[in-house]
């Protein structure tokens, strides 16, 4: 049985309010505001059964607003990076915000991750719905964007649709930081990867070529140590792992890409999606952020696991694809997250 409780709403110093629900099945449980569809906590037990939160998280509107490493939020209208922030359509140039150089990173200064969603409740977990405008940071077409997180057992469900009016690139991915252990660092965590290729980058982070992880720095078939991979040839231009690694096939039915775990909690985290790709992201930047009691976080506190579209897809489609929607599709992303705690 899935149990809901409403919070006290939190004040947006840009008007209204932020809504924040709790969702507790028993086994897991998570917050959920409506601002960016963020992911507040999510707690999970570990080898004692002892719950505790998970992932990185603000105190207030005011710390989720000033800071840009998008803790726990949707990113969107495209996750990751679109070179120089443009791209073409048939013979029209579109002109995106650049956020990060000249790059767009994860939809725009103003993305999804600081949007109000509308927020309502499903028999296992809640619903949230954003209107995004035509034009919104650059992108064509009115977008609607729907939005499940659902609780079935030891499983969070990340389950988003979207559509648009005119053709435009869709990539939504959620962008959570996770600590299986609340320990100040990730370094001791371990990571395993079933995919076989990953993207290699330039110094902006735009995509060169798809690679093989065998025999590569980015070889994690086996339970690898985070730590062990400070120094890697193929992570010193990122300071750390901020790398998309490709899924074997492209089909919509969800395939496993691989386990975090924490050899200090017990707890374990499995990944499946419907995504042709994942981001994996350890925290490279987040030192100083303002996280939860004020406290400043460091480098590595947290790691991503983002499953989204292929970055700079719409000007590099010969690597997996436009990642464009037309009118009449639907963009569909389904995420299943197990927790456990037997590592």
């Amino acid at each position: 049985m899935v149990r809901f409780r409403a919070l006290e709403p939190w004040n947006d110093p840009r008007g209204g309010q932020i809504e924040r629900v709790l969702i507790d099945n028993g086994t897991i449980a998570i917050e959920v505001l409506s601002l960016g569809g963020i992911i507040r906590s999510l707690w999970a037990p570990d080898r004692n059964d002892e719950r505790g939160n998970l992932v990185l998280g603000c105190d207030s509107v005011e710390d989720y607003l000033a800071q840009d490493a998008y803790l726990g939020a949707i990113a969107g209208r495209y996750a990751n990076r679109i070179a120089d922030g443009q791209f073409n359509l048939g013979n029209t140039q579109h002109q995106l915000d650049t956020n990060q150089g000249r790059n767009c990173l994860h939809g725009g200064r103003e993305g999804f991750h600081r949007k109000q969603w509308q927020l309502g409740t499903l028999p296992d977990g809640v619903r949230l719905s954003l209107r995004s405008p035509d034009l919104d940071m650059g992108f064509p077409g009115n977008c609607n964007v729907q939005l499940d997180y659902r609780l079935v057992g030891s499983n969070l469900y990340v389950e988003i649709l979207a559509s648009s009016d005119k053709p435009c690139p869709i990539s939504l991915t959620q962008h959570s930081y996770f600590n299986l252990d609340a320990s100040q660092t990730t370094l001791n965590h371990q990571l395993q990867i079933d995919a076989k290729q990953y993207l290699s980058l330039n110094d902006s982070g735009i995509p060169k070529a798809i690679c093989a992880t065998q025999n590569s720095g980015l070889d994690l078939s086996i339970p690898t140590e985070l730590k062990s991979l400070i120094g890697c040839e193929e992570l010193t231009a990122t300071s750390g792992i901020d790398h998309c690694f490709l899924m074997s096939t492209t089909e919509s039915k969800l395939q496993r890409f691989g386990r975090l775990s924490s050899p200090l909690s017990g707890r374990s985290m499995t990944l499946y999606t419907n995504q042709p790709g994942v981001q994996v992201y350890g925290g490279n930047s987040l030192e100083g952020v303002v996280g939860k009691n004020q406290l400043r976080l460091n480098q590595y506190q947290g790691i991503c696991l983002e499953p989204q579209q292929i970055p700079n897809a719409p000007n590099q489609a010969n690597i997996a694809g436009d990642a464009i929607i037309n009118p009449g599709e639907i963009y569909h992303h389904i995420s299943r997250y197990q927790f456990a705690n037997d590592a």
